[in-house]
């Protein structure tokens, strides 16, 4: 009887084994329409291979019901081969789903998302993972804002991906947090590459964003680790931790010019992550904001920004603030970090009128830093009171800095990157708490506690630095090269800032006559040309009643150039302060600006506002003025924002020509350098073929402020109607000269140290039209009536 019901049992076994390799198959599908009705009826431990090919224009659904151990899997026939482009789109939804193996590039699409993990509103992905994939330079069309992978639901994983090579709007990963069904998701993102993104010149190129600050107080619990960042440029925030409770650790970040930056939410973990600078400007470490945060055991090495891109930066908050602006810094703990030849560890940074809270009850401690030349290694924008400092160390060329130990370190080397060895007694004199890292960098437990990352003589590299992330198989990515472009650009709302994010690097935008609206500000990142109509009126002016306040229209930042012709650019709506302004503070990298043929007007912001402002610390090599118009504004170029800096200038070179400057309130032109003595070179303003008419109408005024500048050429131009000033020109140094100029009620010339003045009228311009400047017959301006030469404009 036994034998029997063994007997039976087995067969049992047999059927049930046999009926679940039925259930359970492995179907190929060769197109869209075999796929779908494959995935319609799979079961768990179905696997649905996509033949090799290139999909195009597809959307693929990856759905059903697998169960854990038994998912149900679409892969490709191998992996790399199966090519998605075109206007194609990805959704996994569901329970236990696998996405695998598949590239997608060549994109033309009309969707926001290239992979999300929901259906639609209501139907999202629990326990579902994207795997062993690619997405390089997947192109959308029209401008759209799009993100390239959206997590919803609850324990997804994205892993072993290559995400290289972002150009559109839109934050590559994003993790949201909209509804309960979203938070406390433990999502995990893990040993992906994320690439080559180039700066997108305005807010919204994140690389991660985890939540939004309208959900920033909900826990997310999102794993962030093991990836490689490279080269991620697309905007200060590389990654954007904007919810609670979430995990960053043991991740790389090499040649990226941003920060990973603690937004908003609580309570976030930072640790064993290690920050490379490769020589490459603008490169950050840790960013603060918010409670509760513990940041321990990061090593960074070689970063070269400062400000917001500073090594480990504080910010100010704003008092009650909301969810959007900067809670203040609070409780949080900042241990065993180890900086090395990077930028300025900054207290406070940020503060103003607005944001005025000092971080409260910080404790930072046991963390080393080593510089090898003389430079300030931390800034204190605000008072620290409320941060405890206790047994942080520094060996550099420069005096003992507040909150810090002078020590001298001793280093070895493993495959050239410095660990501290055992001959350093100073570090071993530390301070813990119950935050205080058990283990170094390493995972290895800290049998004796000492400060900085690393435990002393530690024999290898941290994880960061051995990670094998991004796919099983190695994706050869080519960067389109994408063409310069010219192209008409019609009137309207933002029409011309779709037109240059869209354009490659040297295009031309030709505009038509008409109105072209802004609602944000535009950023120049490239080489672009901008060209009205020259037989008709292109203006470019702000929205009206915007709520929000408008500082600039126009801002270059490095490495950019831009031409200007042929337009009116009008400040009247919405009353912003420049009209074109110099990379942010700070930012050495050189950039150009020409313009020809321009109308600046109606610029009266009297809030410091100027039609041209350099930012402290920048660099243009030229900034270029020909046969335009400054009319009616509170100031015209103002590059003074440097005047207490020995040595520096905000401009290699001005050039001024055949312009008109008209009803200025203060300088027409203020450029400033302090230097020991005028003589030496540095800063070049040419002004030739120039009317300033009241412009700077005070006593005490001056149409052209040159202090310090080495060489000032004025000539050939027209001051007039600036009744109440005593000298228009200060000019000092022998390369400062003015010659063949028309003064009428403008005052005098001041001239010292060597400079030069030369034929220069004292009489009535005579206008025929005193709004076009045009001389009449009898105006001196003419050769034949001063026997100096032509002076003024062109005619």
């Amino acid at each position: 009887m036994k034998n029997f019901l063994f007997f039976r049992l087995f067969i049992s076994l047999i059927f049930l084994l046999s009926m679940n390799s039925i259930l359970s198959q492995e179907k190929i599908a060769s197109n869209i329409t075999e796929y779908n009705s494959y995935i319609k009826k799979a079961n768990p431990g179905d696997v649905i291979v996509l033949k090799n090919g290139i999909w195009k224009d597809v959307k693929l659904n990856a759905y059903g019901k697998g169960e854990e151990g038994n998912p149900i899997i679409v892969k490709a026939e191998t992996a790399g081969k199966v090519i998605v482009s075109g206007n194609s789109t990805l959704n996994i939804y569901g329970e236990h789903i696998i996405v695998s193996g598949l590239w997608f590039k060549d994109g033309e699409s009309s969707y926001k998302s290239v992979v999300q993990f929901r259906k639609d509103s209501k139907t999202f992905a629990n326990h579902c993972r994207f795997t062993n994939s690619t997405i390089s330079y997947y192109n959308v069309k029209n401008g759209i804002k799009d993100h390239w992978v959206d997590i919803w639901g609850k324990n997804n994983r994205v892993d072993h991906n290559n995400f290289t090579g972002k150009t559109s709007e839109g934050t590559t990963l994003v993790v949201w947090l909209k509804g309960d069904k979203h938070i406390n998701n433990n999502h995990s993102i893990d040993n992906n590459i994320f690439g080559q993104r180039p700066d997108l010149g305005k807010n919204g190129g994140e690389t991660i964003r985890i939540g939004t600050s309208t959900n920033s107080k909900k826990t997310s619990k999102t794993l962030v680790e093991r990836n490689v960042f490279a080269g991620c440029n697309g905007e200060i925030e590389i990654i954007s931790n904007k919810s609670g409770d979430n995990i960053f650790r043991d991740n790389l970040f090499v040649g990226s010019k941003g920060a990973l930056t603690l937004r908003h939410g609580d309570n976030a973990l930072v640790e064993r992550n290690v920050f490379l600078g490769n020589g490459v400007s603008k490169t950050g470490g840790i960013r603060v904001i918010n409670s509760g945060h513990i940041i321990r055991n990061n090593l960074m090495i070689g970063l070269q920004g400062d400000g917001y891109r500073g090594a480990i930066v504080l910010m100010n908050g704003v008092p009650n603030s909301p969810l959007n602006r900067y809670e203040q810094v609070r409780n949080v703990d900042i241990q065993n970090n180890t900086i090395i030849n990077s930028g300025p560890i900054s207290f406070g940074e940020g503060k103003d009128t607005e944001k005025s809270l000092a971080p409260k009850n910080v404790n930072f401690s046991n963390n080393l830093v080593y510089h090898n030349s003389s430079t300030k290694n931390l800034i204190f924008v605000d008072e620290a009171s409320d941060i405890k400092f206790n047994s942080n160390y520094i060996d550099a060329n420069a005096s003992t800095e507040k909150g810090f130990k002078s020590t001298i370190i001793n280093w070895k080397e493993i495959k050239s990157f410095p660990i501290p060895t055992a001959q350093n007694p100073d570090l071993l004199f530390v301070s813990k708490n119950v935050n205080s890292p058990k283990t170094d960098i390493n995972k290895v437990v800290r049998q004796i506690f000492n400060a900085g990352a690393f435990n002393l003589d530690a024999n290898k590299l941290p994880k960061a630095l051995t990670l094998r992330a991004g796919p099983g198989w190695k994706p050869k990515i080519i960067a389109p090269i994408i063409k310069p472009s010219d192209v008409t650009v019609e009137p309207g709302l933002e029409t011309l800032r779709k037109a240059i994010d869209k354009a490659a690097s040297g295009s031309i935008l030709r505009l038509k006559t008409g109105e072209y609206i802004l609602e944000k500000s535009i950023k120049i990142s490239k080489n672009i040309t901008i060209i009205g109509d020259k037989g008709g009126a292109s203006i470019l002016t702000v929205k009206k009643d915007l709520k929000k306040y408008f500082t600039y229209i126009f801002r270059l930042n490095e490495g950019s150039k831009l031409n200007l012709k042929h337009l009116i650019i009008d400040g009247e709506n919405s009353k912003p302060k420049y009209a074109i302004v110099s990379p942010d503070k700070n930012k050495i990298g050189v950039y150009d600006l020409f313009v020809d043929n321009v109308i600046f007007k109606n610029f009266n912001n009297t809030d410091g506002g100027s039609i041209f402002k350099a930012y402290n610390g920048t660099k243009a090599d030229t900034l270029s003025f020909k046969n335009s118009r400054f009319m009616n504004s509170y100031r015209g170029l103002n590059l003074s924002y440097d005047k207490d800096v020995m040595g520096f200038f905000n401009a290699n070179v001005i050039v001024l020509e055949n312009s008109v400057f008209k009803d200025i309130k203060e300088a027409a032109v203020n450029y400033i350098r302090k230097t020991p003595a005028v003589d030496l070179p540095g800063g070049k303003l040419v002004v030739k073929n120039c009317i300033f008419s009241n412009v700077y109408n005070t006593e005490k005024g001056k149409v052209l402020r040159t202090t310090g500048i080495h060489a000032v050429e004025i000539t050939n131009s027209v001051f007039s109607n600036s009744y109440d000033i005593k000298n228009f020109v200060d000019l000092k140094g022998r390369f400062n000269f003015i010659s063949n100029c028309l003064v009428y009620a403008s005052g005098f010339i001041k001239v010292s140290q060597g400079a030069k003045q030369d034929n220069i009228l004292f009489k009535n311009p005579k206008w025929q039209d005193d709004d076009l400047f045009i001389p009449s017959k009898k105006s001196p301006l003419l050769k034949e009536k001063n026997g100096v030469g032509n002076i003024g404009l062109k005619q």
